[in-house]
């Protein structure tokens, strides 16, 4: 059954100021979508809502996004200033929340990568929180979908194809369109989001880390993407959901945004989110990025990294680290120190494949280097056969560069934003 697109889109010319690099930092301070309730609360009267959510879901009351100091707040309690949880300022309003759904790392944002968790029952309010990350189902129940009219989207993602929360809201408007719920986004800005790149993911390797024909760094915020989700007809049976976007204002693709809070457990800090796109793609190679250290995705290493100790690489200084979690849990590795790396230059690398290669090129491993699943994260066949063909960076990235160039003309209907 086909449904009517409702987007409600109220944007506000921002002042801004040019960065050097065109990146923007907004004169006047980003006001999320969550905020904007004289916009939402009509539009959920007599409305029974469930909430996907976790600890991002937060409405900070600062003069200037550049107030946070590094490293990111883990959780709301440590954040400086007032703060209010997005579920906390609905029931404030007198709107009947009946369901809390939880992604990847749980409501409370404290669980490990792919740690699974249960559902339970908020402490504070006592509604219920359905985990859609218990290793059970991925999708609400039938009895958890007949407890609300609408559904309500407010988390914070950081723009990649493999970063999970854009999955979840996937699967939920999904199965909103089939059960004739209603869905809206509070729309929050991508930190990531001034530019397009990466492979396009062929669906045949279409998985919970990435579930769409986008780019590894797609450009979109969350309620774009969904837009898109629905006006691409990426829904089973090619359904749209009824579909209500609340846009942040202040912001646009170049808006220098920093993230209130850290929005998983080892994303800590600014200069991590802008080199997840990159060294990510160690999750499918033997090389530990970091984790259970005090540098996750601020560093790469293996146990047989074959580089003196005091020049690892051109990258970066030499590290000796020792992962307390996932690949190399507990073996001392040798690598490559990135956490000197400026935020500026940070941005201005981009995605890159250089560390990948860097690693490869140290470890001599040829197909051994790479896991099953490394297609999952990078989304296409060639990108493994170029490398161990001995092709360059520029050589595979040239392979896709015309499927980019398509895809922001693709997406450029669905943009609330100026580029």
């Amino acid at each position: 059954m086909k449904k009517i697109i409702s987007i409600l889109v109220l944007l506000c010319t921002a002042l801004l100021t040019v960065h050097a690099e065109r990146v923007i930092v907004g004169a006047e301070r980003v006001i999320v979508g969550a905020e904007q309730t004289k916009q939402y609360l009509p539009l959920l009267k007599n409305k029974r809502v469930a909430l996907l959510s976790n600890h991002t879901g937060i409405i900070i009351q600062t003069k200037s996004e550049k107030a946070y100091p590094q490293p990111l707040p883990r959780r709301r309690g440590e954040i400086k200033g007032d703060t209010i949880h997005t579920l906390d300022l609905l029931l404030q309003h007198g709107v009947n929340v009946t369901a809390i759904f939880s992604p990847e790392h749980g409501f409370r944002g404290t669980a490990r990568e792919g740690e699974l968790v249960a559902s339970s029952v908020d402490e504070k309010t006592g509604i219920p929180i359905l985990s859609l990350y218990d290793g059970k189902s991925k999708r609400p129940s039938k009895e958890a979908m007949q407890t609300f009219d609408v559904l309500i989207t407010d988390i914070q993602d950081v723009g990649l194809r493999f970063y999970t929360y854009y999955v979840t809201m996937y699967r939920l408007m999904d199965v909103c369109a089939q059960e004739g719920k209603q869905f809206m986004v509070f729309d929050r800005p991508n930190p990531n989001g001034y530019y397009v790149d990466g492979p396009i993911l062929d669906m045949k390797h279409k998985s919970g880390v990435g579930a769409l024909p986008i780019p590894v760094v797609h450009g979109m915020t969350l309620g774009e993407l969904a837009l898109m989700i629905n006006g691409e007809r990426w829904l089973s049976d090619s359904l749209q959901v009824e579909l209500t976007v609340i846009p942040c204002k202040n912001y646009t693709h170049q808006t220098l945004y920093r993230l209130p809070v850290a929005p998983s457990p080892n994303l800590r800090n600014m200069l991590a989110i802008y080199l997840y796109p990159s060294v990510c793609l160690f999750e499918a190679t033997p090389v530990s990025l970091g984790r259970g250290t005090d540098k996750p995705f601020l560093c790469y290493g293996h146990p047989n990294f074959n580089a003196p100790r005091t020049e690892a690489s051109t990258y970066g200084p030499a590290i000796t680290f020792t992962p307390n979690q996932s690949t190399q849990k507990g073996r001392t590795c040798d690598g490559v120190d990135l956490s000197g790396m400026t935020e500026e230059e940070a941005r201005k690398v981009g995605f890159s494949l250089k560390y990948l290669l860097d690693a490869y090129n140290h470890l001599h491993m040829d197909n051994y280097f790479f896991r099953s699943f490394f297609e999952l994260l990078v989304g296409q066949d060639y990108v493994r056969k170029m490398i161990i063909q001995g092709k360059s960076e520029e050589e595979i990235r040239a392979r896709w560069q015309e499927d980019v160039a398509k895809f922001k003309e693709q997406r450029r209907p669905y943009l609330l934003y100026e580029e």
